[in-house]
């Protein structure tokens, strides 16, 4: 998914949980039987380089590959577990090479302390049993079949591994041309770079929770339990500070990019897009500055109003633009204060996919669609067309009015996340996949899309409420649901997929 470019006075400088020092640190390893390499000649180079061709084809950006090489002693399964763990690893591939003891892996597995996934990879879709056959050299034969044997040792080590309460997941393929084993592979680490990323976040929340929305409450500190990173709390008037100090050619220069993003409506007036620009640099600043990855908003002001709107709140009515722009470059900004789904959409956007603040707005049963969408920021980079901004003269439910977007996200295949706080105080993740259609959406002012289900709008609905989740949740675009059971499994939660 492409970016909305910005100029560079507004480009963002967040980096954590993507480059540097919190680049994703994967391990990987290859086991065999020491007692091997001089029984049969040119074995172990053989393994050796099966290894380096995994190890090559794993490489990606803002990945670091930790290989060990082949493992095939205890001894040596000693020094790889001290050798991850130094190194800092988030996740193990384990690629079994030949038979090899569950000695050489339980040491290296158990220091390292992080999941694990065992790849059972043959080198060929199979042996060749009638070149085999006629080789006539029993020894050859022999380690011919070794090279092959990457199944073999499975069995003993998942043993192992479920005797010493050590979670690990499998892979079972061929190395070279498997389309399948590779998209798990690609999954898993995908999976673990989002968790990386999470774990290095710094979510700020700034102002209160909007009054009586009981399902949003969060448990700030079952977020940073579970998903890892940094809440900081962030007071509306720093915001209103950091804006008052904005210039007039940095508003200029603002509202010039806005008619880069956005298709801005003949009746949107330049004051208010002045206003909504310099609250938009401000923004941009106070990112920078708190090094924030995601931000969940709201603020309702005394209601006094004898002087007039209060700075903050002339702050807060014109956030909308300037939090679409950050949502559009990896900052993902929510309204109402919504905790959990602030962290749905950082992981929806993680994955490159999105991750846009909705929820349901109404359902058309003659269309077999549920229209949702939500006032406030939408992620303009996965608009379909260019999102157009309108002036409101009210925000339904909260003060002031200003200028607000109105999108609808791409049509074609798309995932909704929830992140559920449940009962017993946990965190779990609801995905449905569907499709987001043409047709006709309320032009309102806000976004709103139109999407089907393959088990309908209304059984859909039905599915999706009976696990609890807060009416709001994230949409990005593209199905991976089999991506976030994966990170739920990295993160030690339950993750649920409705359709």
């Amino acid at each position: 998914m492409q970016k909305n470019s910005t100029n560079t006075s507004t480009r963002l400088v967040y980096r954590l949980g993507s480059v540097g020092q919190y680049a994703l640190k994967v391990g990987l390893f290859g086991i065999g039987l020491e007692a091997y390499w001089a029984q049969f000649d040119g074995l172990q180079a053989r393994l050796q380089g099966y290894l380096g061709e995994l190890a090559t084809k794993m490489q990606r950006p803002e990945v670091d590959i930790v290989n060990l090489g082949l493992v095939d002693t205890p001894e040596k399964a000693m020094v790889a577990g001290h050798q991850f763990r130094q190194a800092d690893v988030d996740i193990i591939f384990l690629y079994v090479t030949t038979y090899a003891l569950s000695s050489t892996v339980l040491p290296v597995v158990r220091r390292a302390k992080v999941p694990v996934i065992v790849l059972n990879l043959s080198p060929e879709p199979s042996i060749d049993y009638a070149w085999f056959n006629s080789l006539e050299d029993r020894t050859r034969m022999t380690g011919e079949w070794l090279a092959y044997c990457s199944a073999c040792p499975v069995p003993e080590i998942a043993s192992v591994f479920k005797r010493s309460a050590i979670p690990f997941y499998q892979v079972t393929g061929m190395l070279h041309d498997d389309p399948e084993a590779w998209t798990e592979i690609d999954e898993w680490i995908e999976a673990a770079r989002v968790a990386n990323v999470m774990a290095h976040n710094r979510l700020g929340v700034m102002g209160n929770y909007y009054g009586g929305m009981l399902d949003i409450y969060s448990n700030l500190t079952l977020h940073s339990a579970t998903f890892g990173g940094h809440i900081e709390m962030v007071e509306v008037d720093q915001l209103s500070a950091i804006r008052q100090e904005v210039t007039e050619a940095e508003t200029k220069q603002q509202v010039e990019l806005f008619f880069e993003a956005f298709d801005i409506q003949p009746d949107c007036t330049i004051a208010e897009l002045n206003r909504a620009a310099r609250t938009s640099v401000a923004l941009d600043r106070l990112v920078n500055e708190l090094q924030l990855g995601s931000l969940a908003y709201y603020y309702k002001g005394t209601g006094n109003r004898n002087a007039g709107p209060t700075l903050n709140e002339d702050t807060i009515s014109s956030v909308i633009l300037g939090s679409s722009l950050l949502t559009a470059n990896g900052v993902p900004v929510a309204g109402e204060y919504e905790v959990k789904n602030v962290q749905a959409m950082k992981i929806m956007d993680a994955f490159g996919v999105g991750g846009s603040f909705t929820e349901y707005y109404a359902m058309d049963f003659r269309d077999d669609v549920v229209l949702m969408g939500h006032d406030g920021p939408g992620h303009i980079a996965i608009a379909e067309g260019k999102t157009k901004v309108r002036p409101l003269y009210v925000y339904h439910g909260k003060v002031g009015s200003g200028l607000s977007v109105e999108m609808s996200v791409k049509h074609g295949p798309v995932t909704l996340l929830s992140v559920v706080e449940t009962l017993d105080g946990k965190i779990q993740l609801l995905m449905a996949e569907g499709e987001s259609v043409p047709g006709p959406i309320l032009e309102i002012g806000n976004t709103n899309s139109r999407y089907r289900f393959s088990i309908g709008a209304r059984r859909f609905v039905n599915d999706w409420n009976s696990h609890g989740p807060a009416h709001h949740c994230a949409v990005g675009v593209g199905h991976i649901a089999s991506k976030l059971k994966k990170l739920g499994e990295l993160l030690g939660v339950v993750a649920i997929q409705v359709c």
